[in-house]
């Protein structure tokens, strides 16, 4: 899956002209395609270390259904964040201290967080970004959102993370702050064509990966196998898909060229 959206945001970023609906496309592939890259070889790790003996925590707990940005961290790279909070955060002394202080511990653990992904310009006003958001959000922001829709702090959420992910994944800070003005409908708002053909052949897949993302499968295979005669079936399928996959997988890898894990960027 992180390898079909690597390929439709390497086609986004070579085409002529993304347009504004183009980079929110992009936006939300990379988005997607960071997620299944970097979760997708955590769950590879906790499985070959269970196989060997070793119990690994989880990493990732479906982090695009949050409902603030303090919440989606909660749920994304937990062993970083929980690493930054037991070694660094806490230290420092966390929140029990003073408001300007709190706010400079903030700003420590975000800068350090940044470097770690990189030493690039984007990588330090990403990690502001996220000291300013997490800042607002303890001091009022929060309550607020506690307060609103669920679906309304989610878009909030979202909307945020589309912006971050895009800063991250650029290649300079000024390619970043190009690709969010073209976000917010600034310059030429049209997409070429080798864009628009890049949208509707992957569309497919960018639809797969958004449902992919959420509790949706796992809620309703749960649904379903609560059925006797549906579990038996399932008992038996599951296996046989889990097989199937393997098979699958491993005849991509023998045909395919060296791919690495997109996070080995960072």
């Amino acid at each position: 899956m992180a390898n079909q959206l690597g390929e439709f945001t390497a086609a986004a970023l070579a085409s002529s002209q993304m347009g504004t609906l183009g980079t929110w496309v992009y936006g939300v592939a990379f988005s997607l395609q960071v997620y299944f890259d970097f979760s997708g070889y955590s769950d590879m790790a906790i499985g070959l270390g269970s196989m060997l003996g070793f119990k690994f925590p989880e990493n990732f707990n479906y982090p695009f259904i949050s409902k603030s940005v303090s919440e989606f961290w909660r749920r994304w790279h937990m062993t970083l964040g929980s690493w930054f909070r037991d070694y660094v955060y806490i230290p420092l002394g966390g929140n029990r201290v003073r408001l300007p202080r709190w706010l400079l511990n903030m700003l420590i653990v975000w800068l350090l967080t940044g470097f770690w992904h990189g030493a690039a310009w984007n990588y330090v006003v990403w990690g502001l970004y996220f000291a300013l958001l997490l800042a607002v959000e303890k001091l009022f922001l929060g309550k607020l959102l506690d307060r609103l829709p669920a679906f309304v702090s989610r878009l909030y959420t979202l909307l945020a993370l589309l912006v971050s992910f895009i800063i991250f994944g650029s290649e300079s800070l000024s390619d970043g702050m190009e690709l969010l003005r073209a976000l917010f409908g600034a310059g030429q708002t049209a997409s070429s064509v080798d864009m628009v053909y890049a949208m509707r052949n992957y569309a497919g897949v960018l639809l797969v990966a958004l449902i992919g993302c959420t509790p949706l499968p796992k809620y309703a295979i749960g649904k379903l196998s609560g059925s006797g005669k549906v579990k038996n079936v399932l008992n038996v399928l599951e296996p046989a898909a889990c097989a199937a996959l393997l098979l699958v997988a491993t005849a991509h890898l023998v045909d395919g060229s060296f791919n690495p894990f997109l996070y080995f960027r960072f």
